[in-house]
């Protein structure tokens, strides 16, 4: 622990009879918001600005993204962000080299930008892979560890 540390801890101790307020975390928040114009881009950027603890807003009119840092929470950054009157929702895209299936149903969408793909949870409950179990006769029947299993030669 260095001197910044140790001061800290004493400040700590020594203020433990009220409470103090818990420190939000810097954090970047990524949303899909729907924009048309400079208009709507101007608009957006200027909510999410208003924020308190906003440190910078970048927008990408294109992929219709809106990224912003800072000391901020996700749903306070959204709800502020629908409060424009504009389609918004936390960023549902990665990119396609980090799904280990990025083609398959839940996956592929097609209003995705170039290189990313839908965010899977990839749980097998919610996977569609049928597994058969070993005892499926049909898949030992040909074995090569059992030559007397096929009379068919």
């Amino acid at each position: 622990m260095g001197v910044g540390g140790t001061l800290e801890y004493i400040s700590e101790l020594m203020s433990s009879g009220h409470k103090q307020k818990k420190r939000k975390q810097f954090q970047t928040v990524e949303l899909k918001v729907r924009m048309d114009c400079d208009g709507c881009e101007l608009k957006v950027r200027n909510a999410l600005n208003s924020l308190s603890g906003v440190k910078s807003v970048e927008i990408n009119r294109k992929q219709q993204k809106a990224t912003v840092t800072g000391y901020v929470e996700p749903n306070k950054v959204l709800k502020k962000a629908k409060s424009t009157g504009k389609k918004a929702e936390i960023w549902p895209y990665v990119p396609y080299n980090l799904v280990s299936q990025p083609y398959s149903a839940q996956a592929y969408d097609k209003k995705a930008p170039p290189g990313y793909v839908r965010k899977v949870d990839n749980n097998p409950q919610n996977q569609s892979v049928v597994r058969y179990d070993q005892g499926d006769p049909y898949t030992t029947m040909f074995s090569d560890d059992n030559p007397n299993a096929c009379s068919v030669m």
